[in-house]
């Protein structure tokens, strides 16, 4: 097996979602994962402490993304607008691979506990990111947290949307998210 390929991480994070999908997270192992992508198990180990760790693989990257556009929101932008821009910032750098990942790792989170878990402590990172980036342009505290939930959902919902839709729909992951948000800030006024 090759040592080191461009793309590592990006093939062990396909091989394990399959492997995840095809037989269990439990049943999976590091071994089958790095077997699975054409790497040994300490090429693994250099990307990744645990299996776990696939499935937060890009988080930091994203939260800095989604903070980056919310700080560079016009001045006179509010919170829901930043958070937009945050999005269409994050949603630039997903590309193909992340669209056809998305309905295989739906479905993995799904059938694992463990992974529901580590899939929710993801949500709540990027929305403190989120967050954190709100207060610093001056929003209320619970103002901050509520733009950055609907932030996270819209983008939760908006990917999950790209990545079902028909391969001819090019609108993009910016468009979907963005669609998901307008949805949810009419949900929100409809609640009195």
């Amino acid at each position: 097996m090759a040592r080191w390929q461009p793309e590592t991480t990006q093939r062990l994070i396909v091989a394990a979602v399959d492997l995840f999908t095809e037989q269990g997270y439990d049943a999976t192992t590091v071994a089958q994962i790095a077997e699975r992508a054409g790497v040994t198990k300490s090429t693994f180990f250099r990307h990744f402490s645990d299996k776990r760790e696939l499935l937060v693989a890009g988080q930091e990257t994203l939260s800095r993304l989604l903070a980056e556009g919310i700080a560079e929101a016009p001045a006179d932008a509010s919170p829901l607008q930043a958070v937009a821009a945050g999005l269409e910032r994050a949603s630039s750098a997903m590309g193909p691979a992340n669209r056809e990942l998305g309905p295989r790792l739906r479905a993995a989170i799904a059938a694992s506990t463990e992974l529901q878990e580590r899939d929710a402590l993801k949500s709540v990172g990027l929305a403190a990111a989120m967050t954190a980036a709100l207060v610093a342009r001056g929003v209320p505290d619970p103002t901050a947290h509520l733009a950055a939930e609907l932030g996270v959902l819209a983008f939760k919902r908006g990917y999950a949307q790209w990545s079902e839709s028909d391969r001819d729909d090019t609108r993009g992951l910016a468009y979907h998210a963005l669609s998901a948000l307008r949805d949810l800030r009419t949900a929100t006024a409809s609640l009195g």
